[in-house]
């Protein structure tokens, strides 16, 4: 039989993890989070108090994690609290072309991140264009017109959603502190294996384990040139 005391928490043990949450590095923080989640209600109300006093400013990944658990709870409470507070999800869902991005936001509070990356490949050819959508791929030409808010939200919802581990941004960031040096960054996030291509989609790891700037994939199983685009574009200057 479950102890109750561990399903609803002490007093003391959620003021002491309040103040953790608050106040504690990334790391403790991050630690924190999940210890709240198996105190029933009184942990999902600090995880709630936590996200509306941090809701005037961006959304970190740990305000991602908070979300995430409960995104994904049963409680009644949480749903309504979401629906209230975050109607749209953690990350504020900006366009400049009118395109909603709400499908990606779900699927990676959720950790679908397979489904998430297709996803995302999606995004990127409607931002492109009819043409694109059609083809289901991108021209590096195409990407180099994306609008900057636009990569700024798919980057954001990936930061987020996934601990800081993925997203543009992050590859970029790799890629660089390697010398732009392709071959060496291809092996560092495991889309290469010695001279062997990483084989899509069963041997890409879709989950946190996944060495940071993994995902999402940028139309990698074509060359080098979109996601030189990607790096290149002025979003991130």
């Amino acid at each position: 039989m479950t102890d109750p005391m561990i399903v609803s928490g002490t007093a003391n043990d959620i003021d002491s993890l309040r103040r953790t949450l608050i106040a504690g590095s990334l790391q403790v923080q991050q630690q924190t989070i999940p210890k709240l989640a198996e105190l029933g209600d009184a942990g999902l109300d600090v995880l709630m108090e936590f996200l509306q006093k941090r809701s005037d400013t961006p959304a970190t990944w740990i305000d991602g994690k908070a979300y995430q658990v409960l995104y994904n709870s049963d409680a009644p409470k949480a749903k309504e609290f979401l629906l209230s507070h975050f109607p749209e999800g953690i990350v504020p869902l900006k366009s400049d072309c009118g395109i909603n991005y709400n499908s990606l936001q779900q699927l990676l509070a959720a950790q679908d991140f397979q489904a998430a990356d297709r996803v995302t490949i999606e995004k990127m050819c409607e931002l492109a264009g009819p043409t694109a959508l059609q083809r289901k791929w991108l021209y590096f030409t195409e990407v180099e017109n994306f609008p900057s808010v636009d990569l700024h939200t798919i980057n954001n919802l990936w930061l987020v959603h996934s601990e800081g581990k993925f997203g543009f941004s992050v590859q970029r960031e790799i890629w660089l502190g390697l010398g732009k040096n392709w071959d060496n960054f291809w092996s560092k996030i495991h889309w290469k294996n010695g001279n062997n291509w990483t084989r899509y989609p069963n041997e890409f790891t879709w989950d946190l384990s996944a060495p940071r700037g993994h995902l999402p994939l940028s139309n990698q199983l074509r060359g080098v040139r979109v996601i030189a685009s990607l790096f290149a574009h002025p979003a991130w200057k």
